[in-house]
């Protein structure tokens, strides 16, 4: 599923096509994905600009001067596909600027979702009301994940995969930043020291910068906007290297829980 950087880098990708552009065509291929696209969705974006673009946890935004803001998610598999020299069969929504730029939402199981909700209310949407922080915000902080942790037992990275505690999280950087931060994935959130937790945000920002710098990372039909493949996959340090050797030697270990698999190094993480 695209995570937090892939969507970031979607939203990147996008903003050269869109920003200050006025969209001109609406075309629904379906009148669905994971759930219903709104039923005026062609009426209200025909004719507005696009003012600005930005994400929330794993959601594009795409806010629009009539008060607008079109809010997706990619799913499983969904894509973004800029000015596409031809039709595909899961290209569900199509939108098209006054500059002559085809954009084409594809999304082959379907998982993704379009909606649009005034800006003015984006904040306490249903989906974004109980979000916790940006890890790459300011809001993210060694304090905030302290008392987030503080007296839960359950497992460190089930916390941060609750989008509760902090928003936009995903199962590959969560496994690696917990290597990267020196911790078991197992260990009890409250039992964590207090001296670990700093690290942790750090690890946590610094393995998610250095994915969106890679362009995300690429998982069956992820591609960016301009097509290219992310190659943060190159850089993982355990995810999907189960049996293969950590840089300290020592094996790679693989567990599934609750339908994921953790990756760790049980020498590095404690």
């Amino acid at each position: 599923m695209p995570e937090l950087p892939e969507v970031e880098t979607t939203v990147r990708g996008l903003r050269p096509v869109l920003e200050g552009r006025r969209i001109v065509g609406v075309r629904a291929n379906r009148p669905d994905l994971r759930r219903a696209m709104p039923v005026d969705l062609g009426q209200r974006l025909t004719g507005a600009r696009v003012t600005s673009l930005g994400r929330r946890a794993k959601y594009g935004l795409i806010d629009t001067d009539r008060g607008d803001t079109f809010v997706f998610h990619l799913g499983m598999s969904g894509r973004w596909r800029v000015d596409p020299s031809e039709d595909l069969i899961h290209d569900h929504l199509v939108l098209e600027t006054d500059e002559g730029r085809r954009l084409a939402l594809n999304d082959p199981r379907r998982f993704g979702s379009v909606d649009l909700v005034p800006t003015a209310d984006i904040a306490d949407w249903g989906p974004f009301a109980a979000l916790g922080p940006e890890p790459l915000g300011e809001d993210f902080t060694p304090a905030h994940l302290a008392a987030a942790f503080a007296d839960r037992i359950s497992p460190v990275k089930a916390l941060l995969l609750d989008q509760r505690t902090v928003a936009g999280l995903g199962n590959i950087y969560v496994c690696e930043a917990l290597h990267m931060a020196g911790i078991a994935p197992n260990r009890a959130g409250g039992r964590i020291a207090t001296r670990r937790i700093a690290p942790l945000v750090a690890a946590i920002r610094d393995v998610l910068v250095a994915a969106i710098e890679a362009g995300g990372s690429t998982l069956r039909d992820y591609a960016r906007p301009d097509g290219e493949l992310g190659y943060f996959s190159k850089q993982w340090r355990v995810y999907g290297r189960e049996g293969e050797l950590c840089g300290c030697g020592t094996v790679i270990r693989r567990r599934v829980e609750g339908g994921r698999s953790t990756f760790f190094c049980p020498q590095c993480q404690r």
